[in-house]
């Protein structure tokens, strides 16, 4: 038994692939953005939102890093957690300190944040991400 047969192993698919989209449109994506993301076939990733294929393990654990869920989230063996979740050390502690500054600073960090990432997705898809600064 292959790791993905083991891990789908009871999974209802139809189950999964709704959580698949759900989790996919919470974020904001479209099918192709995200199969962009995830560096596959946008018919591919259809097809797993339709239930009508599974993604390999590998895969499976690269959508739950790209939707920033764990894999018992994205199977639905837990509830999805509505904490955001930052790795950074010091990115965490900042984003606790700015949620107690004035609204007028936080809509301004919020701003700040976002071109930066809309720069990264641009140089993504442009393959710029790949050059050294």
């Amino acid at each position: 038994m292959s790791a993905i047969d083991s891990l789908c192993a009871g999974l209802d698919m139809t189950a999964f692939a709704e959580r698949l989209r759900l989790l996919r449109e919470a974020r904001n994506l479209n099918q192709v953005r995200l199969a962009e993301l995830l560096g596959v076939d946008p018919r591919a990733y259809n097809r797993w939102e339709k239930g009508a294929s599974a993604p390999h393990l590998e895969t499976v654990i690269k959508i739950a890093d790209v939707l920033q869920v764990t894999i018992d989230e994205l199977v639905g063996r837990k509830a999805v957690s509505d904490e955001v979740k930052i790795r950074n050390h010091t990115l965490h502690s900042l984003w606790q300190k700015a949620d107690s500054l004035p609204d007028t600073d936080q809509q301004a960090l919020i701003v700040i944040l976002d071109s930066f990432v809309k720069k990264a997705m641009v140089e993504q898809v442009m393959g710029l991400n790949n050059i050294k600064r």
